[in-house]
C-alpha cells in the first residue's frame, strides 16, 4: 500500500505562485511514476503534470500550464512537487497527487485546494 498526502493549497492573487508537495509512504519502490491531477467545479479531473520517479525526467505538462508550471521529486524526502507560477483564475481548481506502481491500480491523495482570485 501508498499514502500519498498533498499540501501547500492556498488562495492566491492572480500572477502569483504556489508550490504544492505530496509526501509518499508506504510501499514506495513500486511506484514508476507520479503526477497531478486538477479537478475545477463541475469539471472532470485532468492530467497536469507527469514525472517519472526513478529518472525524474518529465514526460508530460497540460498545454495550459506549460511555461508556468514545474513537475519535480526529492527521492531522498519521498515527496514530489508542482511549482505554479504566473496562476491565472482559470487554475482554480482541487489538485490530487497520482501514483502510478508497476501493478495494479493507481493511487491518490485527498487533495488538496487552490484557489486563485484577486
Amino acid at each position: 500500500q501508498v499514502q500519498l498526502v498533498e499540501s501547500g493549497g492556498g488562495l492566491v492573487q492572480p500572477g502569483g505562485s504556489l508550490r504544492l508537495s505530496c509526501a509518499i509512504s508506504g510501499s514506495t519502490s513500486s511506484i514508476y511514476r507520479m503526477a497531478w491531477y486538477r479537478q475545477a467545479p463541475g469539471k472532470q479531473r485532468k492530467l497536469v503534470a507527469r514525472i517519472l520517479t526513478t529518472t525524474g525526467v518529465t514526460t508530460y505538462y497540460g498545454d495550459s500550464v506549460k511555461g508556468r508550471f514545474t513537475i519535480s521529486r526529492d527521492i531522498a524526502k519521498n515527496t514530489v512537487y508542482l511549482q505554479m507560477n504566473s496562476l491565472k483564475p482559470e487554475d482554480t481548481a482541487v489538485y490530487y497527487c497520482n501514483a502510478d506502481p508497476e501493478s495494479g491500480s493507481a493511487y491518490w491523495g485527498q487533495g488538496t485546494q487552490v484557489t486563485v482570485s484577486s
